[in-house]
Formats: C-alpha cells, structure tokens, sequence
C-alpha cells in the first residue's frame, strides 16, 4: 500500500474510532449522573468539521491547479463533513442549557456551520472532478 492510499485510510481508521467512542462516553457519563460540561461531543464535531473543511480546501486549490487525482481527498472530506455535521447535530439535540452555559451549544452550531462548508467544499470538487473526467 502506498503512503499516498494509507495516510486518508489512517485518518478514517482513527475518526472512526472517535466517532464510535463518542457515543460510548456519552451513556457512561449519564449512567453515573455527573454529566460533565457537554462540551465533549460538540468538540469532537468541531475537529471533524475542521478537518473537512481543510481537506476540501485543499482539494479545490489541487483542483483549480489542474490536478488529477483529487476525487478521494475530496469524498474523504465529505464523508468527514457529514460525520461532524450529524454529530454537531446529536449535541445540540443533547444541550441543555443556553449558549454560554457550558453545554456545548454554541460550539455544536459552529461545528455545523463549519461541517456544512466543508459538504460544499466536498461537493463542488467532486462535481468538478465528474466534469473533468466527461
């Protein structure tokens, strides 16, 4: 396997990872009844909508240079952008307080704005890319 297949299916394996804990995390904080800040899960979506938006950046600027292969980058920062957009959603669903509060309100609205551009981002290169090959 080549480094330039093995550094996206690193990533994958490692956000898969975080987005299987998240949950996990999430009953054991509310079987003990502690709770915590909630700002955990809004955090993880933040990450993952950052790293979407990044890699659809740069996946356009490749593909406004004229580079071939930026379909994979492209879809990875999509499938990335709607791990964080649904996760952002499943902590603001679970906030309980306002914004300012400390229950992840406002970090889950960032992350879904964020999360949301990194789709487009997403999209538009793949609609390029689809174009390109036609």
């Amino acid at each position: 396997m080549s480094v330039r297949h093995l550094l996206p299916t690193t990533a994958a394996a490692v956000f898969a990872g975080f987005w299987l804990a998240a949950p996990a995390s999430a009953d054991v904080l509310l079987a003990e009844g502690d709770g915590g800040s909630g700002r955990g899960p809004s955090a993880v979506a933040l990450v993952l909508a950052l790293i979407s938006v990044v890699l659809g950046a740069l996946a356009l600027r490749a593909t406004s240079r004229g580079a071939a292969n930026v379909r994979g980058r492209a879809l990875v920062g999509l499938a990335v952008g709607l791990g964080g957009l649904v996760m952002g959603a499943v902590a603001l669903a679970g906030a309980d307080g306002g914004v300012g509060s400390g229950s992840g309100r406002g970090g889950s609205v960032v992350a879904m704005v964020l999360a949301l551009i990194g789709v487009v981002l997403g999209a538009l290169v793949v609609t390029r890319s689809r174009r390109a090959v036609a």
